[in-house]
């Protein structure tokens, strides 16, 4: 580190001192870059010239960031720090593309950087930012209380983690009318640079639909990804009515079951009595039979009998 920094010292000597070449060459930088966070980034320089010089010859390359060097070229020898280098592993003091690679993107490498040049022709520098994104993850819905009974408030969280810049979530019904105004939004930066997003949504009873979906928005006003969530209540859980209902739904069914038999038993025993009443009504007339009549005759004229005819018991 302590000779990395003599060379910037005698470096930056060099370049206030000036070098009658100085014109002839330049260092020209994208002005910023866009990296992605976990993969590598490019940042891209290159050496011109404004005479054409064939035997250009490249004598140092300093790469800084807020005036740390990262990457240090000197007496045809590479000393990058762990996680930079050339873009191209071949590199040499013949190549004019002096473009730095950063391996690992994290969000501690947002900023500006500065490649300095120094040639036998003459020198330059130039700047070039860099940018880090990271996308958010799908949010996660849950509520609380996690079943919503009749005419009660009702609270919908939604997560999303690992984005960068800070986004935002975003509330929408089922008719895509936007809610995000009756939300409360907190963000948190962990250890890594990254942000967790929460958002709490507080419905009252009576006014809450059937479904809400959380959308999290980059810090370009992009949306990323979304989620839905479903509320469930006792009015659209048909599939679950009898945990709806509870204890009540599993003693009415019973009740139900013992009502009819006891009718039908009432109906049974009704039906005995009024059959066994008919036949004590019957009864004495059918005990009361008595036998054929019979007659005695008088011993008088055949041709004119006197007859009497009684009828005598069965």
């Amino acid at each position: 580190m302590a000779s990395m920094g003599i060379l910037l010292f005698f470096t930056a000597i060099y370049i206030r001192t000036g070098n009658t070449n100085a014109g002839f060459v330049n260092v020209e930088c994208q002005a910023e870059k866009v990296g992605q966070y976990g993969q590598q980034s490019l940042l891209q320089c290159v050496v011109k010239t404004t005479q054409d010089l064939a035997d250009l010859e490249i004598r140092v390359v300093t790469w800084t960031k807020e005036d740390r060097p990262l990457l240090v070229f000197h007496e045809g020898k590479n000393k990058p720090q762990p996680g930079y280098s050339f873009a191209d592993p071949s590199w040499n003091d013949r190549n004019r593309n002096v473009s730095l690679l950063i391996t690992n993107t994290a969000v501690e490498h947002e900023g500006v950087y500065k490649c300095t040049v120094i040639t036998n022709s003459g020198d330059g520098e130039d700047s070039t930012s860099l940018k880090v994104t990271a996308k958010y993850n799908k949010p996660t819905i849950h509520s609380n209380p996690e079943t919503v009974p009749l005419n009660t408030d009702v609270t919908l969280m939604c997560d999303s983690d690992g984005g960068y810049p800070k986004g935002q979530l975003r509330w929408f019904d089922e008719n895509n009318t936007e809610w995000t105004k009756s939300s409360q939004m907190e963000a948190n930066q962990t250890e890594s640079g990254l942000f967790n997003l929460s958002s709490k949504l507080s419905l009252l009873k009576g006014s809450i639909f059937t479904n809400y979906t959380c959308k999290v928005f980059n810090a370009s006003g992009n949306k990323e990804e979304e989620a839905t969530f479903e509320v469930q209540n006792a009015q659209n859980k048909d599939p679950h009515t009898e945990e709806v209902l509870g204890p009540a739904s599993k003693i009415v069914t019973p009740v139900v079951v013992i009502g009819s038999l006891i009718v039908g038993l009432a109906l049974l025993i009704y039906r005995k009595r009024s059959q066994q009443a008919r036949r004590h009504s019957t009864t004495p007339l059918m005990n009361d039979h008595r036998g054929p009549p019979t007659c005695d005759y008088d011993d008088g004229d055949h041709q004119e009998r006197d007859k009497t005819c009684q009828v005598s018991p069965a």
